[in-house]
């Protein structure tokens, strides 16, 4: 039996396994394909809500995902990936073990860069996985519950890019929830001399705007030079007393990346043709997070999960039909948009890769909460045929928007 191995159970991979098993049961080859998926954690963290207070709702179990469909799954810290042999090697429970595939898919996502700061590993906090998520939130609760002192409620977020400006906008009433009332401190830290440097010129007014009215304070143009647990050193000589520092800054795709000697881009992703094939490795597809395809014939993907779901889909499908010598599907997609969660304020919803403005405040948080709470959700009924139907390589139309302002 030929044994696809889809390693990630992120946004890309939970897809890739679904759609892999559609294609399977389309071409009526269950007996002859085994499809086996590994990630490290039992669940699929719906990853882009790790910011917010509510984490009852983020980490979906995999048996209910993938025993409708047949597709076994296993927990496992990939070592190492061997493409010549076909070969990776994984710790589990039992130890060491070495796992064979006829198809990879590589969908082991992206990770929050950990630089080499004094303090860091010791005293900060980020929300890149569910697992960090929880410690940030049991932390707060614990400072909820404990006496006042210096630092308390100051809260200092590292990065002010999409995440960090998440995880700032939506601080206040995180901080209300864990029990923290009267004053309040949440500070914005990032080198850039803006807020949401990357986001583009239009929409940084509306952030800025909405940052002001939540009280939010920046410190812009400095890093972090030190941590500690009192608080933090700033590359200005400032010293911000505060028992909670959060790290947004920066993400790099999977390490294991470089497994593969084809090319990669700056964040280390590998690049991939329209099929999702990673170059000159027969045998393995790459998608979400670590991988880097051109959609429109333009623009290279970004790390988010409104790419990395079609990719999944697609790799998925693509993958089975190279197991099985028939035509893959490329993946193309012509439209863009971003949904940037700005907590009580709102949200600003953008389109095109120009970021044009579209909606903001309470339009625009309708068309974010459509997307956290119900659109990015696999099926959670057990059902295979909806699963499939989900999963079918087919690219979704935008998302739905409120109050969009008339283009000029």
């Amino acid at each position: 039996m030929a044994r696809i191995v889809v390693l990630g159970a992120g946004f890309a991979g939970l897809w890739a396994a679904i759609g892999a098993a559609r294609k399977r049961d389309e071409i009526g080859a269950n007996g002859d394909i085994e499809i086996h998926l590994v990630d490290r954690n039992p669940y699929h963290n719906i990853r882009v809500r790790n910011y917010e207070a509510d984490l009852g709702e983020v980490a979906l179990p995999l048996p209910q995902l993938l025993d409708p469909i047949a597709v076994s799954h296993g927990i496992g810290e990939v070592e190492a990936i061997d493409p010549a042999h076909r070969e990776i090697s994984l710790v589990t429970s039992r130890g060491e073990e070495t796992l064979h595939y006829d198809r990879l898919v590589l969908a082991l996502g992206s990770e929050v860069m950990r630089p080499d700061i004094p303090g860091f590993a010791e005293h900060a906090f980020d929300v890149d996985t569910y697992a960090a998520a929880l410690r940030l939130e049991d932390h707060l609760v614990s400072l909820g519950r404990s006496v006042p002192a210096p630092g308390r409620s100051t809260v200092v977020v590292v990065g002010a890019g999409f995440t960090g400006i998440e995880v700032a906008a939506e601080m206040p009433a995180r901080l209300a929830h864990a029990g923290i009332s009267g004053s309040r401190r949440i500070i914005l830290v990032d080198p850039n001399p803006s807020v949401g440097a990357t986001i583009g010129a239009q929409a940084r007014p509306v952030i800025e705007t909405a940052l002001a009215s939540l009280d939010v304070e920046m410190r812009l143009g400095v890093r972090v030079a030190s941590i500690e647990a009192a608080g933090v050193h700033l590359s200005s000589g400032e010293f911000i007393p505060a028992q909670t520092v959060i790290w947004c800054a920066g993400m790099r795709a999977s390490p294991l990346a470089a497994s593969f000697p084809e090319a990669r881009d700056r964040l280390g992703r590998l690049l991939v043709d329209p099929f999702l094939r990673v170059a000159d490795v027969p045998g393995v597809f790459a998608a979400g997070d670590v991988a880097s395809s051109v959609v429109d014939g333009l623009h290279p993907t970004v790390m988010s999960c409104q790419f990395a779901r079609p990719m999944g889909r697609f790799a998925g499908h693509n993958v089975v039909a190279d197991l099985a010598g028939l035509p893959m599907l490329p993946l193309r997609i012509d439209w863009y948009v971003t949904v940037l969660d700005l907590g009580g304020w709102g949200a600003l919803y953008t389109e095109g890769w120009d970021r044009e403005v579209r909606a903001t405040g309470a339009a625009a948080k309708a068309t974010k909460e459509t997307i956290n709470r119900k659109r990015i959700y696999p099926p959670l009924t057990g059902s295979k045929e909806e699963l499939f139907a989900a999963a079918a390589p087919t690219v979704q139309a935008p998302p739905p928007t409120y109050g969009v302002q008339p283009r000029n």
